[in-house]
């Protein structure tokens, strides 16, 4: 659960969202396989949600990516607060449309 709400830290702490659920993951990979899943799963999603932020920011010079930016900040937020309580309930959750780059 705590690395889905580390990705909150975006609000605070620039690239955080990426940095603790990977520190959490590079702790956990070989003593808790459910832990270090969705830590690497959090950390995919935050650096897929971050990809397609930049993507959205260089539309808004093209004026439709202000609405996309808003709608992907949202929808992370929403699908984190939904992931740490699938996590806090023991059940593996999986982040729609993003890209795995940590296997």
């Amino acid at each position: 659960m705590l690395a889905h709400l580390s990705a909150l830290l975006m609000l605070v702490i620039p690239l955080g969202h990426v940095v603790a659920p990977f520190i959490i993951w590079r702790i956990y990979r070989e003593t808790s396989p459910f832990i270090a899943d969705q830590a690497k799963e959090s950390l995919n999603a935050q650096i897929s949600y971050s990809l397609y932020g930049l993507a959205a920011g260089v539309l808004v010079l093209l004026l439709i990516g202000l609405p996309l930016l808003l709608l992907i900040w949202a929808g992370n937020i929403i699908l984190v607060i939904i992931a740490a309580f699938k996590a806090s309930k023991g059940v593996a959750f999986r982040y729609p449309l993003i890209i795995r780059f940590v296997q």
